[in-house]
């Protein structure tokens, strides 16, 4: 009994018992999770021998032929779970929102992003963050008329562009530079001549960030972090990162030099008065911070920018192989609004194959296989237990292409969102914006550019081949980087006037 009055022997005993505890609890909290089934890992490496790392939506896909629509798959050391097809995607994204609704992580945006902004973040700051950018961006006319004639003013620039190639053949790189000035003239209150020297560095580093973080290099590094020291470019990224903050910060100042202490112009204006109002409040958590802004401004150029810009690349090589509905379009324009008046965001209403074509464009082109989300909590879905932070891969390819539900999922066919009428048909597999608490954010902007913008130069000019090139030989397999991009192309485009 003596040696228990020893206060030192006393203390390790206790800790060793608190320790079993903690153990026992431990691996009994393990033994009540249940993960779905899933290929066998094989030790530190997981079952990253049989991903195509490029094309990880094609492995999966497969992977569901054997253990169905939900299943377990291990990155290296970290075990996640994959949502194949449209039915495991709606319980989980739409009818179990919160349960997925955090973000998954992706090491080499964490890498700068550091949990702001509000497409790589998850906690209090993204949801006060999200909640504060949608309401701004509908204050600056999101989805409204404001923003509808900033983009039918763009459309004119862009088509000029187009126009000034007379006919010749160009690349597919000049369809990049209208969206940027839709989203810029909301976060700076300015466009930009397509030839400004911050414009073009602007968009030249956005579309190298996409390349090398879609890399398989860096895809690895994403699963096994020790990558870091042997790889040159997770270095790359963070200089890319800290160049375009350097401009941004140089856009910021400018608009704050103008600003008007009552009102605002422009995102940037907005987030800042927010950021001083906290600071005069002296609030203990300032989620409005410059690297929040920062980071913010990025996440809203990769949605408005990247995406919105790819697909119209992507619109142009499909018009280019399919003539024949190329055609059919621009009849019902002529027929509709003529070769005069540049359309209309109202006009989607009597354009209904137009309609079709630019969200078949948007289901064909499947800009993202997916963004990773995680379990905010420890959740049971369809008979499994699975634990809080756990990845969650929900597969848009799958859903975009599920063979039960689209009548011929790997051609581009306008019908699956046209009726027995010919009127347009709303698909609840459309899943190209995501859906649940993670939703595109610009969803509503992205939806009028789109319809604008590919209308708008279907209405102006008719797009083919270069000389030699036939249609049949057109690639449309895709470049898959951090989105899929068509393969690079040329196109000459002859006027209709």
């Amino acid at each position: 009994m003596a040696i228990l009055q020893d206060p030192v022997t006393l203390f390790l005993i206790c800790t060793l018992v608190m320790m079993c505890m903690k153990i026992r609890l431990d691996l009994s909290k393990k033994k009540n999770y249940k993960f779905p089934p899933g290929p066998r890992p094989l030790p530190l490496i997981g079952n990253m021998h049989i991903l195509d790392i490029r094309r990880q939506d094609n492995t999966f896909i497969e992977l569901a032929k054997t253990y169905g629509t939900f299943f377990t798959f291990h990155f290296g050391r970290t075990k996640a779970v994959v949502l194949v097809g449209y039915e495991a995607n709606q319980e989980a994204l739409v009818k179990s929102n919160y349960d997925f609704g955090n973000r998954g992580p992706i090491l080499i945006v964490d890498d700068f992003q550091k949990n702001h902004g509000v497409i790589f973040s998850n906690g209090e700051g993204w949801k006060v963050t999200r909640r504060f950018t949608l309401s701004i961006l509908r204050d600056l006319g999101m989805g409204k008329g404001a923003i509808e004639g900033r983009i039918i003013e763009e459309l004119q620039f862009l088509n000029a562009a187009i126009q000034s190639y007379n006919g010749k053949p160009f690349g597919k790189k000049v369809f990049y530079n209208g969206p940027p000035n839709i989203t810029f003239s909301m976060l700076f209150g300015r466009r930009f001549d397509y030839d400004n020297p911050t414009f073009q560095k602007m968009i030249t580093i956005m579309d190298d960030l996409v390349k090398m973080t879609g890399q398989p290099s860096v895809k690895y590094y994403n699963v096994f972090p020790i990558l870091k020291h042997f790889l040159k470019t997770p270095g790359i990224v963070l200089k890319k990162v800290d160049q375009l903050n350097e401009i941004l910060r140089e856009l910021f100042k400018q608009a704050k030099e103008v600003k008007c202490e009552d009102s605002f112009r422009t995102y940037s204006e907005a987030f800042m008065q927010k950021q001083e109002r906290e600071k005069a409040m002296d609030e203990k958590e300032n989620i409005f911070t410059e690297k929040n802004l920062l980071a913010s401004t990025f996440d809203l150029m990769l949605g408005g920018t990247e995406t919105t810009s790819t697909t119209l690349q992507w619109a142009i090589l499909l018009m280019m192989k399919y003539p024949h509905i190329q055609k059919t379009v621009q009849d019902e324009i002529e027929e509709v609004i003529g070769l005069e008046r540049p359309p209309r965001w109202d006009d989607q209403k009597c354009l209904p194959y137009c309609l079709a074509v630019v969200h078949e464009i948007q289901r064909f082109g499947n800009i993202l296989q997916y963004l990773t989300h995680s379990t905010p909590t420890d959740i049971s879905f369809r008979g499994y237990r699975i634990p809080k932070g756990t990845a969650v891969v929900p597969l848009f390819t799958s859903i975009l292409y599920d063979e039960s539900k689209w009548e011929s999922p790997r051609e581009f066919n306008p019908n699956h969102f046209l009726d027995a009428d010919g009127k347009f048909l709303k698909r609840d597999e459309f899943f190209a914006f995501s859906k649940g608490r993670r939703v595109c954010v610009g969803e509503s902007l992205a939806r009028m550019e789109l319809f604008l913008f590919i209308t708008g130069m279907l209405q102006k000019f008719t797009f083919t081949p270069p000389p030699g090139v036939s249609r049949e030989s057109l690639d449309l397999g895709p470049e898959a980087f951090f989105t899929m991009r068509p393969k690079e192309y040329n196109v000459c485009a002859t006027p209709r006037l």
